[in-house]
């Protein structure tokens, strides 16, 4: 029971940072370059795939977020990924 509150509690915090706004950028505006990669367009989309609390001395909360067709992947089973998958962690 404890564990369920414990995870309870974190898939809600989880929730409650990715709902923040990130960024003062609008959602139309093209995408900038991040440590020399771009963030695609649609990323303020993405839907979470999972929350994970990791125990010991990290202690933290992560969050798994991707893409349609990330999510699509992670429902049918499909590994490899297919091409056009995005995957981030929050962390």
């Amino acid at each position: 029971m404890m564990r369920l509150k414990a995870l309870s509690v974190a898939a809600m915090a989880a929730c409650i940072t990715i709902s923040a706004p990130v960024g003062g950028g609008r959602a139309e505006d093209e995408a900038v370059p991040i440590f020399g990669m771009k963030i695609p367009f649609g990323n303020r989309d993405w839907k979470l795939i999972s929350v994970a609390h990791e125990a010991g001395s990290l202690n933290d909360l992560r969050a798994i977020l991707g893409n349609d067709v990330a999510v699509g992947a992670y429902r049918e089973g499909k590994r490899p990924f297919p091409d056009g998958t995005i995957i981030a962690r929050l962390a």
